[in-house]
């Protein structure tokens, strides 16, 4: 058995997305920001804790049949800044990217801030601008430094 058949942890798909080089233990928030919560039958393959030279240890999320939009990829990136986003059809990688973190996050996560204008049951959208060091709420100025996935909306 040579290195690469120890690898292989999980077979191939046909068509969809492989997100590579995910923080470990952050898979199941890749799926939850996606919206994946398995009642949708999407056939989805996690490794989780896999080893990894480049981060150590790493997850490695795989969704049969759909491909993750720019828009996806660019939130994805607030949880997993590392990941590689590999976009698969008929068994082969068609296209490789790695995520980019946006100027803007609107509507994926909830204002820590009980205070703010987004948690008052009022129609307003939450709004984060992306910083180098965390996110800032646009309506409160309420910075999130740690524990993004926390604030995931559900």
């Amino acid at each position: 058995m040579t290195d690469t058949d120890t690898e292989l942890r999980v077979s191939k798909i046909r068509s969809g997305t492989v997100v590579d080089h995910v923080t470990g233990g952050e898979a199941l928030h890749v799926l939850s920001l996606l919206g994946i919560d398995g009642s949708e039958g999407t056939t989805v393959s996690l490794g989780m804790n896999v080893p990894s030279e480049r981060l150590g240890r790493k997850d490695v999320v795989k969704v049969e049949g759909r491909e993750l939009s720019d828009s996806e990829a660019e939130v994805l990136s607030l949880i997993a800044p590392e990941a590689t986003i590999n976009i698969i059809r008929d068994y082969d990688v068609v296209e490789k990217r790695r995520v980019e973190p946006p100027e803007e996050v609107t509507g994926v996560l909830v204002c820590p801030n009980r205070d703010c204008i987004t948690n008052a049951g009022e129609p307003v959208e939450t709004a984060f601008a992306v910083l180098e060091d965390g996110l800032r709420c646009e309506y409160c100025g309420e910075i999130v430094r740690e524990d993004i996935t926390d604030h995931l909306r559900d």
